[in-house]
Formats: structure tokens, sequence, C-alpha cells
């Protein structure tokens, strides 16, 4: 049996507006068969880095928390912090950007929870016994709500083809060790000319893999265990990721990561992707690009594979922009996200998470008018 996916277009008129159809595409999708009464809801978004505004419009936000809430729920919005060092690499500061760009209490009627905590350490250790992990970690927040509503900005990915609900999943409600763990199986690096031989992250590192040579720090590979606190620490900003791993590994260990959360949250889960604003790039990037493609609608589903490919078949069926990242591809059903990155198989994501039964890729599309 095919995956129902439910769509929205984005025409609306003086007797039904978007806000109308947000909550007719909830009721549709089975919000209520998901979120019991009196359940606390996590509402995965991404409130977008400082600079960028290609996230989703706070406004639309408001209309799934209010149709949450209706069912008499107590929803609130979360997010994880950052491996990278930035405006969400911790809570403090991510919260602020997330007030600055309208995901505030007045706004919302519901709190901002950062899901791992202060400095990114609040975590579950999930078990998967998957290829690449034995255990994800997740934020604790995740883990703990009754339910999760996964709203995602669907746009490119420079590592996984396109970023939709899989990646909200896997890599947005991964604690920073977590996130480091898919990014990269090899510690974090000292850049020489940066560090100031200052210390604090040899105070921050939980194992003592850090010490200070000739006035620089210096990572001692064989203790570091990659949780990553080093890098958000550093005043310098001289602790360096290697983002070395391939598309094709990266994809797998995010969708394992996918797997930890959706395991935690089976018939407790309902995926909504914004086709809007579609850029070539995340919205972790403090810019956002022109769109690749025109705006196309919104889609729910309860199965995060099948929305995600209803969502990159929707995208690929569009005419592309010329005045975009696009330098091929422009013609309907041509490959937008290929033509982006040329070396990632953005397949790799769907494949793996319908063999690890997180969902499948075959759907049928549904108008909601």
């Amino acid at each position: 049996m095919n995956a129902k996916i439910y769509f929205a277009d984005l025409r609306a008129n003086s007797s039904r507006n978007m806000s109308d159809k947000i909550h007719a595409l909830l009721d549709q999708a089975g919000i209520a068969s998901v979120i019991r009464n009196n359940n606390l809801v996590a509402v995965k978004v991404h409130f977008g880095e400082k600079g960028n505004t290609a996230f989703i419009r706070p406004i639309f936000i408001r209309d799934i928390l209010n149709s949450i809430s209706a069912l008499g729920n107590k929803p609130f919005l979360t997010d994880t912090n950052t491996l990278y060092r930035g405006e969400r690499s911790e809570a403090v500061s991510h919260v602020a950007i997330a007030l600055v760009h309208g995901f505030n209490f007045t706004a919302m009627a519901a709190p901002v929870i950062i899901a791992d905590g202060l400095r990114g350490a609040e975590e579950v250790r999930v078990p998967v016994k998957a290829k690449h992990f034995h255990e994800v970690l997740i934020g604790s927040a995740i883990i703990h709500a009754d339910a999760l509503v996964c709203v995602s900005h669907f746009k490119g990915h420079e590592l996984s083809g396109f970023g939709g609900a899989l990646k909200n999943l896997g890599m947005g409600c991964a604690s920073r060790e977590g996130k480091m763990k898919q990014h990269t199986d090899v510690c974090p690096a000292i850049e020489k000319k940066e560090c100031t031989g200052c210390g604090r992250c040899i105070a921050a590192c939980p194992v003592q893999a850090i010490a200070i040579t000739t006035k620089k720090a210096f990572i001692n590979n064989c203790l570091c265990i990659g949780c990553a606190k080093c890098i958000t620490i550093c005043p310098q900003g001289a602790v360096k990721i290697n983002w070395d791993e391939n598309s094709h590994l990266f994809q797998e260990k995010m969708i394992e990561y996918a797997l930890g959360v959706t395991q935690n949250k089976k018939h407790k889960m309902l995926f909504v992707n914004f086709l809007t604003d579609i850029s070539p790039q995340c919205d972790c990037y403090g810019h956002a690009d022109q769109c690749i493609v025109p705006d196309i609608g919104i889609l729910a589903s309860t199965d995060p594979v099948a929305i995600d490919q209803a969502s990159a078949d929707l995208v690929n069926s569009q005419y592309g922009n010329s005045c975009s990242a696009l330098k091929k591809n422009y013609e309907p059903f041509q490959d937008k996200f290929r033509a982006l990155y040329p070396s990632v198989d953005w397949e790799v994501q769907l494949d793996y998470a319908e063999q690890l039964r997180i969902g499948k890729r075959n759907y049928k599309l549904i108008n909601v008018l």
C-alpha cells in the first residue's frame, strides 16, 4: 500500500486563506490520531541562522501550533544546537535568534525549548543496532516529549542533495556529539594560527584530551571522544571540524539517527514539509540564495520517507530558475539537486530509510482543496 501524502497548494482567496488550508491539511493528514489529549508535543523546526531569510514563516508555524493546542495539547518549539560556531551553537544565543526571527511566545503562544540543553550535551542514548551505529545520541527533549510534529523547510543541501523531513530528524534531532559522529570519525583539529593558548578548551574537555604545547592547544586523538564541546567554547574559533565524510556514508549515518527518533515515537509523529523559498543550501547558512524553483505548496504525512520522495519529485517537476545557482537541468522532470551537487546521490537517504523500515518511497498524492 502506498503512503498517503496530503498536498495543499498556495492559492488563496477571501473565502479560504492559507491558515484555513494549513488546518485542513493537518486534519486530513491525521493529526488527531497522532497526538493524544494533554500531550507534550515537540514541534521540531529550524529557526534559521542569523542572516538567513528562507526559513519557514513564523505565521505558518503558529497555525500548526494552534491546531495542536486545539486538540487539548501543550506544544513547544524545539531544535538542537549546531555543531559549527554560529548564532545557534548554544542555547542562550539559539533562543535569542529564534526570538529575533519571530519565534517568540507572544507570536507563537508556545515556548522555545532547545532540545539538547545549554551546550548541546543533554542527550539520550537510543539503541538502534544498525550498520554504522549501535546507539544514537538524541536531544533529550525530543525523546521525552509525548509526540513529535516535524516541520521541515525543503531545500538543497551540499552533503545529502536535499534536506527535508529525514534530515530534520537525523541531523536536526541529534545532540552535538551525535552531529559530530555523523559528520566525521576523527577528532576536531586546532588551527594553530588562530589559537592563542587561552586554555578554555582544556577546561571544557570532559576526558582531558587537550593540552597546551608550545603555547598552542593540542588534541590527543587517542583520548578524544568527539563530543565537540571544544568547538563552541573557543573564543577564537580555532577548533575546526573535519568535514571529510563522503556523501553516501554521511547519508546512511544520518538515516540511522532518524531511525533512533522514529522508533521512539512510533505512531506519534506527523511530518510537514514546506516547499517554499526553495533555496540551494541549508538554512544553517547566514544567507539565502535565489530560489531554484517557484514556490510549490505544503505537504503533510505520517511517513517521513514518502514525504521527502514526494517533495523531491515535486521540485524536479518544476521549471528551474535560470537566475539561481542552477547551471543546468532547467526543464521539468530534470534533477535539480543533481544540477546543484553533481557528486551527491540524494536517493541514498531514501533507499536506506526504506531498508530500515522508517517508511516507504511509494506514495499517493492527495490534494487538499
